[in-house]
């Protein structure tokens, strides 16, 4: 977020010629229809929280009352944001465990009072708190679900993760352990593999930096140089696995053979003159020897 609260709040109200003006003029409007008491407050916007509800129903009848667009539209509606901003502040108190800083929270929770004090009809009878703090809180659950995942995934699967995390910490009181993905299909009543795909992207809330450093003191520096890497040797395994039941079909001698070519390390003319044969007909033994066990590997 890059505006200040001062700014968003300001940014209600429509530039004017003289706002020094515009802005007693409107206060000497407001306070005609205002309690003797707070009438006589010296600045509207820092009212005691009691007296800033009954404030807060008289500015909403009037702003009902005004022409958008007026400088004392404008006036009032800044008014409202200035002095409901503890109502703001009180909603994000819900969201303390999240690592998003409380300024941003406070300014993207002004955006959702803007928006209630735009919608609210003070006609119908509803309290303005009642019904601006929904639209506060889900202006800030919005905001995480759109702005604060470092991997994007579906809101099905963004909703689907609270979900199993209330019943992760549910099940883990009951159980004195932490639940199977099992018991979490049973508890929601949904298919495991809906468990699965929900676990899988609560990892893609937020992401590690690999220059991040260890606290490992044994073994300092970035986590980035304590990942493991791909091993070469792991190919090697898998083929050696693959030519063990090829290797054990073939006959003594060609099993012989590669033996003392391969692990040995003899040459042909050694191997022909350990077994009495000679340099050529080893060669012809090795090649067939050799071409029956990669046929063997590309059937596998």
């Amino acid at each position: 977020m890059v505006s200040t609260t001062g700014e968003l709040t300001a940014s209600a109200a429509s530039p004017t010629k003289d706002p020094s003006r515009t802005a007693a003029s409107a206060t000497a409007a407001l306070r005609e229809l205002l309690p003797p008491d707070l009438a006589a407050a010296d600045d509207l916007r820092e009212v005691p929280p009691a007296d800033a509800r009954a404030l807060t129903r008289v500015l909403l009848r009037r702003l009902a009352a005004l022409e958008e667009g007026t400088a004392e539209y404008s006036y009032v509606r800044a008014t409202l944001v200035e002095m409901n901003l503890s109502l703001v502040r009180f909603a994000i108190r819900r969201f303390t465990a999240h690592r998003e800083p409380q300024e941003d929270l406070l300014q993207v929770g002004a955006v959702g009072l803007i928006k209630a004090i735009d919608r609210f009809d003070p006609d119908l009878g509803a309290e303005f708190t009642t019904f601006a703090l929904p639209t506060v809180l889900g202006e800030i659950r919005r905001h995480f679900r759109d702005t604060t995942w470092a991997v994007h995934v579906p809101r099905r699967l963004q909703e689907l993760r609270i979900v199993l995390a209330k019943a992760q910490e549910s099940l883990a009181q009951e159980l004195d352990r932490a639940p199977t993905v099992a018991e979490l299909a049973d508890h929601l009543a949904i298919p495991q593999e809906d468990v699965v795909e929900g676990l899988t992207a609560a990892n893609g809330h937020t992401a590690g930096s690999l220059d991040t450093g260890t606290e490992d003191d044994d073994r300092p520096g970035r986590l980035g140089e304590r990942l493991g890497e791909e091993d070469p040797d792991l190919s090697r395994v898998e083929d050696l696995v693959a030519l063990k039941p090829l290797v054990g079909a073939l006959s003594e001698r060609e099993r012989l053979i590669l033996s003392m070519r391969f692990c040995e390390d003899l040459t042909q003319s050694q191997i022909g003159a350990r077994l009495g044969l000679s340099q050529m007909h080893v060669s012809r033994l090795l090649a067939r020897t050799l071409r029956r066990l990669r046929e063997g590997l590309e059937e596998d």
